[in-house]
């Protein structure tokens, strides 16, 4: 009976040398392989044949011809159930192939280097490795085929028990995720590359979506535990999580929204959010006077919420929020006697932000019925100068600080949203009501509940004012100022009721939902 045969080819040899002997020693396959992986086995004692030696084709053009040839993929996709599959095989001297060990040239890996370039990226896209991968997949009903190292004792396990038929069909679908993961990086990175070919139906955006995201995390369950979830992507990537419970699905959600937040301001800054929705942030000349400020703001909602910053915490900070339970810390940094206090609170998770976001964090995915939505993130920054003062009164520099914080913050919250705040603090925060008017009401009955008087303050509006009567309540509740983007049939109704009441009012241009 003819030996088994196994063609090895390999990038990432983790693992290979051990799983290679044992094919050989404990279950008599024939090895053939190619390049450096070859050598590798050679080198060690392992028996191999050379794809060449076999092929009796040399390879060619620097490696990027050698297992392009019909008694490779002939061995691959002959039908064993199939006499005339058999005969053409005998025919030509083909010989059956029965296992398949195949991953790919580093081309993700490559790509992410800051100073790549094209011909380097384009060098390292794998030719041969896809196609052997997808020959032995569609045959997998004989053929068994591994394109992840960590899948060897999985394979070992099947070849001396009975479930190698399962398993085939199992580690052909990981194949065929795995290239098609493969396709779409190379897609992606050529659509953005240097000569930035032709592809969009809509400028920015590909014709076809690819999402070549990794598995990161299963987790324990989505928004609610009848609801199973996982991770996909760079998300742990940009983060470091220093103690505390293993992250859920909605901790994930809240720590994106608290990030981007954050990356709003420059100066010493707090935010607190729940939901999503930021309900206190405050900058200041040291954080622990940041964080009173926030949580001035409300002192009921923070509980079970996110605190996030933008300076290193130390242990001044780390006592300064003893006061209340919170699910996560997000900060830059923390010192070694703010972690020793937070070490108390095991549950507590403290994550390091790191410098950079991937740069697919500019692009936001939603899905909907039958496929998905995808937009740019509402990231680009106003300055004050682009903005436009269109009430008889100019805001008064207290009054211009106040609208650029809360226009900072209020894009930030669901829509219908409305900030009322001070320099650099809020005061007030109404969010995801059906009505404007509605969110305002709700923005006045927390500052009063914290004690907060709005006399003086600005209101912050993320999209424009449709009828006076939103911009009215705000004049009533004290605000002497207003930030909206503008662009209302009623406009000027809004306008001379701004003037009828003293209030500076500045339209930005610029609307900020967020559904």
């Amino acid at each position: 009976m003819a030996k088994p045969t196994a063609l090895l080819s390999v990038s990432d040899k983790t693992g290979l040398l051990p799983f290679a002997k044992t094919l050989v020693e404990e279950f008599n396959y024939r090895l053939l392989s190619t390049g450096g992986t070859a050598k590798l086995l050679a080198e060690n004692g392992v028996p191999v044949t050379e794809v060449s030696d076999y092929t009796k084709f040399p390879e060619m053009m620097d490696g990027r011809v050698k297992t392009l040839h019909p008694k490779i993929h002939g061995g691959l996709l002959a039908r064993r159930d199939l006499d005339t599959h058999l005969k053409s095989a005998a025919d030509h001297g083909i010989d059956l192939i029965d296992l398949v060990v195949v991953n790919l040239y580093p081309f993700e890996e490559t790509v992410a280097k800051p100073d790549v370039s094209r011909a380097e990226a384009i060098e390292q896209i794998d030719i041969g490795g896809p196609s052997m991968l997808r020959s032995a997949a569609k045959n997998h009903a004989a053929v068994t085929v591994v394109c992840d190292p960590g899948d060897y004792p999985r394979v070992l396990e099947g070849l001396r028990g009975t479930k190698l038929a399962s398993l085939r069909e199992t580690l052909a679908c990981k194949v065929f995720q795995r290239t098609a993961a493969y396709d779409a990086a190379i897609s992606n990175y050529l659509q953005t590359s240097e000569s930035e070919p032709d592809l969009t139906a809509l400028s920015g955006f590909p014709e076809t979506w690819n999402t070549p995201f990794k598995r990161e995390a299963t987790l324990r369950y989505g928004e609610n535990p009848h609801q199973k979830a996982a991770l996909y992507g760079q998300f742990l990537d940009c983060f470091e999580q220093l103690q505390g419970k293993e992250l859920s699905y909605n901790n994930i959600i809240d720590i994106s929204a608290a990030t981007y937040l954050i990356g709003e301001f420059q100066k010493p800054t707090v935010a607190i959010l729940k939901h999503t929705n930021p309900c206190g942030v405050a900058s200041a000349d040291t954080l622990v006077e940041a964080w009173d400020q926030a949580f001035a703001t409300d002192r009921q909602a923070p509980f079970g919420g996110i605190i996030v910053v933008n300076q290193t915490v130390d242990v001044d900070f780390a006592e300064a929020v003893s006061a209340i339970f919170c699910e996560v810390i997000i900060a830059p940094g923390f010192t070694v006697e703010a972690r020793e206090r937070f070490a108390k609170k095991k549950n507590l998770r403290l994550m390091i932000v790191k410098d950079s976001l991937p740069a697919n964090s500019l692009q936001e995915v939603r899905s909907v019925v039958g496929g998905l939505l995808v937009q740019d993130r509402d990231h680009a920054a106003q300055r004050p100068s682009d903005w436009k003062v269109v009430t008889k009164r100019q805001p008064t520099e207290a009054e211009w600080r106040a609208l650029g914080f809360g226009w900072k913050v209020v894009k930030h919250v669901k829509s219908n949203a409305i900030v009322y705040a001070a320099p650099e603090r809020t005061i007030g925060v109404g969010a995801g009501q059906m009505s404007r008017v509605d969110s305002s009401k709700i923005a006045v009955w927390k500052a009063g509940e914290a004690d907060l008087p709005l006399e003086g303050s600005i209101v912050a509006s993320d999209a424009f004012f449709p009828f006076p009567d939103g911009l009215i309540a705000a004049a009533e509740a004290g605000a002497t100022a207003a930030i909206q983007p503008g662009g209302s049939v009623r406009d000027e109704e809004v306008i001379a009721a701004a003037d009828e009441r003293g209030i500076a009012m500045v339209f930005t241009g610029r609307r900020h939902f967020k559904h």
